[in-house]
Order: C-alpha cells, then structure tokens, then sequence
C-alpha cells in the first residue's frame, strides 16, 4: 500500500480507505488509487484486511475430486452461490483417498489459512474425523448425508432416490436384480444409494444380487456373467461412472440394455447424457450448492442459527432408454438372500 500512495500522490490511509470500500475520499483518488494498484499490480491482503476488521467472508471448500462430474458441477455452483452471497471460497481438492487422511490434512490446512467456516463437499470424510473441527469453526457438510445430529449438512434424498429408481425397474417387471454396492469406505454416498436401493427392491418383492465394489470396474465381470446365464434381468449402479462401464462391458461381451439386460446409474449430470439415453436420478446439484452457501453465510454472520441445520435435497427420475421390461426368455431364480449374508 505505501508503493500504491507513493505512486498515486496519497496518503497510505487514502489507499487503505479506498480497498475497505470505506468513504471519505473523493472520486478522483479512488479511480486514481485503483489505476495506479493495476498499474504496480497490487493485491490487497483479503485474509489480513479482514483479520483486522475482526469479521471474514473468506470460507475453505473441501472438495472431492473435481475430475468426478458430479463433483466438478457442485464445484462451479457452489462457485457462482458464493459470489452472489459475497463470500470468498478458498478450495482444496482431493482425489484417490478412501480412508480420509490427505482430506484431513487439506482441512487442517484450510484451518491454517483462518478461513471463518468450512463447507465440506465430500463423501470421504466421516463424522468422527469432522468432530474436532465443528468444535472450533462452523461447518456445513454438502451432500454426503449426515449420520449424526451434531454437523450441519444439505444432502441429497438418497431415500428418495432409492425409491424413485426401484419402483421404475419393479414397475417394468423385473424380479431378479443385481445391484452394485459400493463399499462404505470407498464412497459413502453410493454406499447409502445402494444399500436403501436394497431394501426398495426386497420391499417389492426383487430379487437382488450384491456386488462389492470399491473400484470403478469392480463387479462387472460378475454382471456379464449372471447376464448370459439368464439369472438376471437388470443391474442397478449407484453412480453413473459404473453404469457407463457396465454399458462398455456388455458391448465388448456382445451384449446390450436393455436388449439383455436393463440399466441404471445415479447423478445424471454427465454432459450429454440425454444423447446416451441413460435411466438415471438427476441429483440436485444447483439447490444444494445454493443452500449450502446460504447456511455457511449464517453461520459466519452476526446472528448465526441455533441448533443443528439438517437439509435434504430431491432430484428427479431420468427414465432414459437403457430399462426396460424383462426379456421373454425365461430367468433362472435362485434362493432369495438378504444384502447381508451376500456381502
């Protein structure tokens, strides 16, 4: 600031004054001090001016791998929420980490940057590693659903997924499902799509086959196999990355959906997905973003909320034209078997 006065004539309390946005200088220093810092480009210090002042709008984003396209949109909407509400996100991104240790670590870093509160948009990190945080600065946790009462958190309806994308394969006649279930470890939220997709599909009378899955590939062979031994009518993935590989799998093996087998996925924010035709639920990315910025504000503000904040956000069905009824060759049933003892 004493290089921006010196160059421009005015006292360094002026160009403080003018960055603030405070009154008390004329127009002509204004423009002058801001043509001037462009021209030495200044940038002033956010985080100190903001120290300062004793107030910060400056929020850290935990985000997980932005190259996921449901994770690379809420990225940009959450973004284009913050702006709006005048809050500046410093972001951290992870990918690669299933147990949460680098995600932490990005925490603690964001922390270190005296961020006023962290909003938390990723499936890897649990409760239990959060609860050290919430205790020292507000957080909101975006998406993942919370299985606690104590971090607030705008997530999506997993239930209501669940039973949007169950009742539409039930409904077409299927009664022999495999089913995708993402370990709990690898991703929590497919861990709970799957698992309440389970108990939609057993409350309707489906029959479901299990498959572990931590990888993106994991399970697939197991899907083409019950395919061509006729044991099954229909797979159910819960994220549409794994319903692609299942689609590139059946066409190497020769295979299709829903001529062979029907399919789903979950997220449906891939670009182009309306051009694939793939049955999916559109998660609600641009409300969740817009809420969770709008509770991280109040968090941060003078009068922040009391108790803990607790959203859930719906999405909508994406029929697409991979689900279908059953083929008429007859399905080979076996014994029933609850998720558990398959797992």
């Amino acid at each position: 600031m004493e290089d921006v006065a010196a160059a421009a004539g005015v006292s360094r309390s002026s160009v403080s004054r003018v960055f603030l946005g405070q009154g008390k200088v004329s127009d002509a220093t204004r423009e002058r001090v801001f043509a001037v810092a462009e021209w030495l480009g200044y940038v002033p210090n956010v985080m100190a001016s903001e120290l300062a002042s004793r107030g910060s709008s400056v929020v850290g984003l935990l985000l997980r791998d932005a190259a996921n396209p449901a994770y690379g949109l809420l990225f940009t909407r959450l973004q284009e929420a913050a702006h709006d509400a005048s809050i500046t996100l410093i972001s951290m991104t992870i990918s690669g980490d299933p147990r949460g240790s680098r995600q932490i670590d990005s925490l603690r870093r964001l922390m270190g940057m005296r961020v006023a509160g962290l909003i938390v948009a990723t499936g890897g990190v649990t409760s239990a590693q959060l609860e050290p945080f919430r205790e020292r600065i507000p957080i909101v946790r975006a998406g993942r659903p919370e299985e606690t009462g104590h971090i607030h958190a705008v997530s999506y309806d997993e239930h209501a997924s669940a039973r949007a994308l169950a009742a539409h394969v039930a409904d077409q006649g299927h009664r022999s499902v495999a089913l995708i279930v993402t370990q709990e470890h690898a991703s929590y939220p497919e861990y709970v799509r799957a698992t309440n997709t389970a108990a939609e599909l057993a409350a309707r009378g489906v029959r479901i086959v299990p498959l572990p899955a931590v990888a993106l590939t994991d399970g697939i062979a197991d899907v083409i196999d019950l395919v061509r031994r006729r044991e099954i009518t229909a797979v159910m993935c819960p994220a549409d990355l794994r319903a692609l590989n299942v689609l590139r799998a059946l066409d190497v093996a020769g295979l299709s959906a829903p001529g062979d087998v029907s399919v789903t996925g979950c997220d449906a924010v891939l670009p182009g997905i309306d051009l694939m035709g793939l049955t999916s639920y559109r998660i609600g990315v641009e409300r969740l973003a817009e809420r969770a910025v709008a509770n991280i504000a109040a968090l941060i503000g003078d009068h922040p909320p009391s108790g803990t904040i607790r959203e859930l956000v719906p999405g909508r069905l994406v029929p697409g034209r991979t689900v279908a009824p059953p083929p008429t060759a007859s399905v080979g049933i076996a014994p029933a078997a609850t998720l558990e003892q398959e797992l």
